[in-house]
């Protein structure tokens, strides 16, 4: 009897642990394909949904009719193919048949026909712009999406052309310009109390790879020395494990997908963020109630984790073989954990902290206007992996410093650190690796 009974419980644990072995596999493939779909739905929207700002972009500023151009129903000489790439507009080589990709080449493409760019839109190839036509035949609106500001190409088939690679910032990308080409600007006018012609002057001030996402919330088109208050353009990889985002933290990653989709894009969806209700701060915002925006239909809540998850998947790009010193870089990151301080705010392999990552304009030795245009007062520790990527158009959150090596000098000299001459290139190198 007692060894049945022993048999009897062998069988019975084995059974559980069967059952439970079962319960894990269930689990975990549910986990994974719960993983892909979010992948994939979120590449999906980062790359193609508008979220519904058409009715901005083509009902009140009417976009559509200055990239159609007159001759194709539109108003003004349109936006030809030459035109878009020259304000940094990027074409996806993957939505191209092959015969059109060999005719680029061989230069029997005309670029200076804004019928051409239409015909691009109609293959969904225009990076971050999407186009439909209406029943006769003309472009009846245009949206923008995640990806007009946040990928760019390879240039694998021309200038401009190639395949995506989604997270780099656009640094070509002259967005005020863009935008200053619609005919009916009154509703931003409205909006700033102001006029078109000073519109169109303020976007046009901004610059390739520069936007300022500030500006419907506080109205300050100028920095105090006269230049622009737009910011660089940021890079949307390498994101995981990262807390607060953007160049002056606003708040999380998800945060600023849902503030831009609502407040920037004009998509329709619901927003919330009580901050903004500050007069003296925010005084645009307060009186637009940006701080808590409601649709009858939200376009953009639903899309957000998906969005969310794409872009934490992103990784940073490592750098090319052959564009730094690895030698030197080997000796940089030494100076970067070292005599350099750097990995004491930039801390590896974050390249940023973990935690709250802000600092005072005081402790960064900079001036602090575009810190006091967010609620905290500060500057995020902006991660650095990928930094190879998005040196066109200088560093720090208005490109003021040109290059790697004045950053470097910046933090010798305020910081007064000791490093040689040999040290500073090396650090360099290191940066350039990352």
């Amino acid at each position: 009897m007692r060894r049945w009974l022993v048999i009897i419980l062998f069988v019975s644990l084995g059974a559980v642990g069967y059952s439970e072995a079962g319960r894990d596999n269930s689990f975990e493939d549910a986990a994974r394909k719960h993983a892909a779909k979010m992948l994939e739905d979120g590449k999906r929207i980062f790359r193609f949904d508008t979220f519904g700002d058409e009715a901005f972009w083509s009902g009140a500023l009417k976009l559509h009719q200055a990239i159609a151009g007159e001759a194709n129903g539109g108003v003004g000489p349109g936006v030809s193919p030459a035109t878009a790439l020259a304000v940094g507009l990027k074409v996806d080589a993957e939505a191209l048949p092959s015969d059109l990709i060999k005719a680029i080449r061989a230069g029997r493409v005309n670029l200076n026909d804004p019928a051409v760019t239409l015909a691009l839109l109609d293959l969904n190839a225009v990076i971050g712009v999407a186009g439909q036509r209406g029943a006769d035949g003309k472009l009846a609106t245009v949206g923008i999406q995640c990806s007009l500001c946040h990928s760019t190409v390879d240039n694998s088939v021309a200038p401009g052309i190639g395949k995506r690679l989604d997270g780099w910032p656009n640094r070509d990308l002259n967005v005020g310009a863009i935008v200053a080409l619609a005919p009916d600007l009154s509703v931003v006018a409205d909006l700033l109390q102001t006029n078109q012609d000073t519109v169109r002057a303020v976007l046009n001030s901004w610059g390739p790879g520069k936007f300022d996402a500030e500006l419907f919330l506080d109205g300050k088109a100028f920095r105090p020395d006269g230049k622009s208050a737009a910011t660089l353009l940021p890079p949307a990889f390498g994101l995981a494990g990262v807390n607060l985002h953007t160049w002056t933290g606003w708040g999380s990653v998800t945060y600023w997908n849902a503030f831009v989709a609502n407040l920037e894009m004009h998509g329709q969806g619901t927003f919330f963020d009580p901050r903004l209700n500050d007069p003296v701060k925010f005084p645009v915002a307060a009186r637009a109630g940006s701080g808590d925006v409601r649709n009858s239909v939200d376009r953009i809540t639903p899309k957000l984790a998906a969005l969310h998850f794409y872009q934490l998947a992103i990784p940073a790009p490592p750098a090319p073989a052959g564009s730094y010193d690895a030698a030197a870089a080997q000796r940089g990151r030494a100076v970067f954990n070292g005599p350099g301080t750097c990995a004491t705010c930039h801390v590896p392999p974050l390249f940023t902290e973990p935690g709250w990552n802000m600092h005072t304009a005081e402790e960064i030795h900079i001036d602090d206007f575009q810190a006091s245009r967010s609620p905290d007062d500060r500057y995020r520790t902006s991660p650095l992996k990928g930094l190879w990527t998005h040196q066109k158009g200088g560093f720090y959150h208005d490109g003021r410093f040109p290059t790697l090596e004045a950053v470097v000098s910046h933090y010798v000299t305020t910081r007064g650190l000791t490093l040689n001459d040999q040290e500073r290139r090396d650090l360099v190198e290191y940066l350039k690796s990352l």
